[in-house]
C-alpha cells in the first residue's frame, strides 16, 4: 500500500496545498503504484467518512458525489469535500487518501457542527410530525435538527415546497434563525410565504383567559392577523401570562397552540386552540436576602409590599426586585445584581424566595462631560448638576436631572434641543463613573 497522505481545509477557505498534493498523486504512476487509464485520473476503490457522532459513514459518503468504481480526478476529491462543507452540517472537513493496486481509497474526516431544532411557523395543514417525516424521507442527513447555515437549509425549504404542492398548497418556503417567544431557544424557523391565512379566533382552555377583560381587549392584536405560531406564542407570553402571574399562578404553563383550518381558498381561516394549565395559586410566605450589606434586609422587605398570607402576585414581585435594584443604584451600586430563587411548598400552596444580591463596587462621581452647548449653556448645566466630583454616584439624581433639571437650567431662554445623547462610562477598577451628555 502506498503511504497515507492527508489534505484538509477549514470550512471557509480551501487549502491550495491539498490540490498540489493530489496533483502529484494522479500525475505520476510511480506515486500511485498504478497506471491510470487517462492522464490525471484514477479509479476510486472506496470512500468513507469518519469523525461524526451523529451520522454513519454510509449516510454521509453519498453526499460527496463519489462512487466506488468510478474514475476520478484530483478535482473530484476536492469537490467531494466542498459538498460536505457547503452542506453546513460539519464544522471542519479534512480528507486523506491511500493508493493501492486496485485504486484510491479516500477518507473524509469531519467534525459535527452545532445544530438546533426546526420550527414550523405557519403550516396549519399538517402536524410537525408529518412535516418532519416528509423531510427525513427526502433530505439526506436530516435528523430533525438543522445547522445555523448551509445548503441543507435550502434543500429543506425546497422539500417543504414540493410537499405542500403535492397536497394542493402552492407557497414558497423561507428559513431564518429565530428565537422562540417562551423559552428564548434558538431555532431554524421555516415559513410558508404569502399563505393568505388569517387568524379567525383563539379558544383558551382555561376560564381566566376566557373571561379576563385585559386579555379580551388585546385580542385584536392577534385575531385578523396572518397566522403564525410565533405570533400566537408571543401573545400568550406577553398578554396572557402576566395576567396569570398577577393572580399568583406562578407555575402557569401553555401548551403548543393547535391550529384548526376552516374554509377553502380565499375564505380559509385558522382558529387556535390554546391550552392553559394554571397550576395552583400561591400565597406569600417570606423572603431571605443573601449577600446584602449596603441595604438592610428590613429596608428591602419594605419594597415588597407583601405580608405572609397575601396572594403571591408575580407582577408585584417583579416590581419589587426592580425597586431593590433601583435602591442599590441610588446608593452608587450600579452593577448590583439580584437573583431571586423561589421555593414552592405545593402542599401548603406557599412560596418563599431566596434572593442573592451581588453588589459590586460603589461608584463615585468622576467627570461631567458636555458637548453640543455654548459656553453659557455649559455653565448653566454645570451649575444645575447636583453630584459633585468624588461623591457617591446617585443614579436616581442623574435620571431626575435629565427629566427636569436640564429644563430648569434653560428656563426662560430661547435655547432648544431635540434630544440628549447620554452615556455612563463606568470604571469598576477605580469605582468611578463619568457622565457624558451630548445635546443635539
Amino acid at each position: 500500500m502506498g503511504g497515507m497522505k492527508a489534505c484538509g481545509f477549514p470550512v471557509r477557505a480551501l487549502a491550495p496545498l491539498a490540490i498540489f498534493v493530489l496533483a502529484a498523486m494522479f500525475a505520476s504512476p510511480r506515486a500511485t503504484g498504478q497506471s491510470p487509464g487517462a492522464a490525471g485520473t484514477s479509479k476510486l476503490e472506496s470512500v468513507r467518512v469518519t469523525g461524526s457522532t451523529r451520522f454513519r459513514s454510509e449516510q454521509i459518503a453519498p453526499v460527496t458525489g463519489l462512487s466506488p468504481g468510478a474514475t476520478i480526478s484530483k478535482d473530484d476529491l476536492q469537490q467531494g469535500a466542498d459538498r460536505l462543507v457547503r452542506l453546513g452540517l460539519f464544522a471542519t472537513v479534512q480528507y486523506r487518501y491511500a493508493t493501492v493496486e486496485t485504486g484510491v481509497r479516500a477518507e473524509y474526516q469531519v467534525t459535527d457542527a452545532p445544530t438546533m431544532p426546526v420550527w414550523f411557523d405557519n403550516f396549519p395543514w399538517f402536524t410537525d410530525d408529518e412535516l418532519i417525516a416528509a423531510l427525513k424521507r427526502d433530505v439526506p442527513l436530516f435528523d430533525g435538527t438543522a445547522p445555523q447555515q448551509g445548503a441543507i437549509l435550502d434543500d429543506l425549504s425546497a422539500t417543504l415546497e414540493r410537499f405542500l404542492l403535492v397536497h394542493g398548497v402552492q407557497a414558497s418556503v423561507s428559513h431564518t434563525l429565530a428565537t422562540t417567544p417562551t423559552d428564548n431557544q434558538q431555532v431554524q424557523s421555516f415559513r410558508a410565504e404569502n399563505s393568505g391565512l388569517n387568524i379567525a379566533g383563539i379558544e383558551f382552555s382555561d376560564p381566566l383567559a376566557q373571561s379576563d377583560r385585559g386579555i379580551q381587549q388585546r385580542l385584536p392584536d392577534l385575531v385578523g392577523q396572518p397566522y403564525s405560531r410565533s405570533r400566537v406564542e408571543l401573545f400568550e407570553f406577553e398578554q396572557v401570562r402576566p395576567v396569570y402571574i398577577s393572580h399568583a399562578f406562578l407555575h402557569v404553563k401553555f401548551g403548543t397552540p393547535v391550529p384548526r383550518l376552516t374554509g377553502n381558498g380565499a375564505n380559509a381561516r385558522v382558529t387556535i386552540a390554546a391550552s392553559v394549565e394554571s397550576g395552583p395559586a400561591y400565597t406569600w410566605n417570606d423572603v431571605n436576602w443573601r449577600g446584602d450589606w449596603a441595604v438592610s434586609p428590613a429596608d428591602l422587605d419594605k419594597l415588597l409590599g407583601l405580608k405572609p398570607g397575601d396572594p403571591a402576585d408575580g407582577s408585584k414581585l417583579e416590581a419589587a426586585w426592580q425597586s431593590a435594584r433601583d435602591e442599590y443604584a441610588h446608593r452608587g451600586y450600579l452593577d448590583a445584581d439580584l437573583a431571586p430563587a423561589p421555593q414552592f411548598d405545593d402542599a401548603a400552596k406557599r412560596v418563599t424566595y431566596t434572593v442573592t444580591v451581588t453588589e459590586g463596587p460603589q461608584y463615585h462621581m468622576g467627570q461631567l462631560v458636555l458637548t453640543g452647548l455654548s459656553m453659557d449653556g455649559e455653565r448653566r448645566v454645570r451649575a444645575a448638576w447636583k453630584i459633585p466630583e468624588g461623591a457617591v454616584f446617585d443614579k436616581s439624581a442623574y435620571e431626575n436631572f435629565l427629566s427636569a433639571g436640564v429644563q430648569q437650567a434653560f428656563a426662560g431662554l430661547p435655547f432648544h434641543y431635540e434630544k440628549i445623547g447620554r452615556f455612563l462610562q463606568q470604571d469598576p477598577i477605580k469605582a468611578t463613573v463619568d457622565v457624558m451628555l451630548d445635546f443635539q
